[in-house]
């Protein structure tokens, strides 16, 4: 076969001359003409248009969820009407966010979690439309990742502002609150786009990355073994919590309404039921406090999630629960141990101590920040008095959480490496 060079012709007595065409290229062989000089390129959208696109429809989709819930936990033989659950879905939505509410019986703190996770989804959705929009994305770039995550944040918190003034919530706190919140879910996901936290992971430590993913995952599988507990706590006491649910007579559609509500407190009482198998446990009120060793409530309001609370100490087969923490960081390590030994064995090299037993002990201090974070976050009030202290304590979790997870990860670590084969 004769090759065809762009200063050949594709056929033999093929003219070139002032009247002659140029032969077409046909097949694989065709060419995208580059562009001129000077002609315009593709048109990108702009920063503000594209980050308050983004931000408003991450506002939107996880706003009108809050309005449903909340009309039909206010419908109660007609009572209920469209702008009052509009009006109360905005501040029922800051509330996702952490902005406290004023009430008749004190300021209402207490986030409901599964909102927090939706809106921070929404935006990070939000981060990687915006940066896809001013074209960074895979384009490795830190400033763009930044200013794509600071313009959505932005315009966040001026929606938040509006909100706030809609709803009559303190307008600086929700706004200093939504734009931290959207600044950063947000940079997740303009992170993820640009490929900047595959840059960040690529130049960092292997150890560290290894005791960074298994605190992840250690903190994880704690936090499922929470939502077990407290699953099966809700399902034993499952007859009160229905007993408080009929008590309300809002008919059907508000009873729907109040099993949504607490629905969205899910994963707060995950987050509780973890803290009360590390040992720290929560509170319900000031001066009480669930623990394992110890249970002091006293009246609770007439919230069906929390039928589920012990009714005293562990004792018996229940102390088998304390275990479950030590399990969590072992099956972290052993999951270590076992990927190393898998990458020692392609390379065939012995998995030597440091390596494995370095991003074991990092891994508690990772879990430990993780635990804690989601404390503090699931912690807050339910109005004033008895009741302005609801959750656990942020840095008594973390703390114990680090050393048990240290604990687990090193010694499950440790035992799959002495207990397997070194490779030959």
């Amino acid at each position: 076969m004769s090759s065809v060079t762009p200063d050949q012709p594709s056929r033999p007595g093929t003219g070139v001359g002032p009247g002659a065409r140029p032969a077409a290229p046909v097949g694989r062989g065709r060419r995208v003409p580059a562009p001129r000089a000077g002609e315009p390129r593709r048109s990108r959208a702009p920063l503000a248009v594209a980050a308050g696109v983004a931000a408003g429809w991450a506002a939107l989709t996880s706003w009108l969820p809050v309005v449903v819930v909340l009309w039909l936990f206010q419908l109660s033989e007609g009572a209920a009407s469209v702008s009052d659950a509009l009006r109360a879905g905005l501040a029922g939505w800051l509330l996702g966010h952490g902005v406290p509410l004023e009430t008749v019986a004190g300021p209402f703190g207490l986030a409901p979690l599964a909102l927090t996770a939706l809106v921070f989804w929404r935006l990070t959705r939000a981060g990687v439309h915006t940066s896809r929009a001013i074209g960074a994305r895979g384009g490795r770039s830190p400033r763009q990742a930044l200013l794509a995550a600071g313009a959505v944040g932005v315009a966040y918190a001026l929606l938040g502002v509006l909100g706030a003034a809609l709803a009559g919530v303190p307008l600086v706190r929700a706004g200093l609150t939504l734009l931290l919140f959207g600044t950063l879910a947000a940079l997740v996901g303009a992170a993820r786009t640009t490929h900047v936290a595959g840059l960040l992971a690529a130049r960092s430590p292997e150890p560290l990355r290894d005791g960074i993913r298994t605190g992840l995952v250690a903190g994880l599988l704690l936090l499922g073994a929470g939502a077990g507990a407290a699953g099966l706590a809700v399902a034993t006491g499952g007859g009160d919590a229905a007993d408080l649910i009929g008590a309300y007579n809002t008919g059907v559609a508000g009873q729907a309404g109040i099993t949504l509500v607490s629905l969205a407190y899910a994963p707060n009482a995950t987050i509780w039921a973890v803290s009360y198998l590390l040992g720290p446990g929560f509170a319900v009120g000031t001066d009480t406090a669930v623990r394992t060793s110890e249970v002091s409530v006293g009246a609770l309001p007439a919230v069906p999630l929390l039928a589920g609370l012990p009714r005293g100490p562990v004792d018996g087969l229940g102390a088998a629960l304390l275990a479950v923490p030590v399990l969590a960081g072992m099956a972290a390590g052993w999951l270590l141990a076992r990927r190393l030994l898998r990458i020692a064995a392609d390379d065939r090299a012995p998995l030597r101590w440091g390596p494995l037993l370095g991003p074991a002990a990092l891994a508690g201090p990772v879990a430990g920040l993780l635990l804690g974070v989601a404390a503090a976050a699931s912690a807050g009030s339910l109005g004033g008095g008895r009741l302005a202290e609801v959750g656990p304590v942020a840095w008594q979790v973390a703390a114990v959480g680090a050393a048990v997870i240290t604990v687990g990860a090193v010694i499950g670590a440790a035992a799959t490496r002495a207990l397997s084969r070194a490779p030959r």
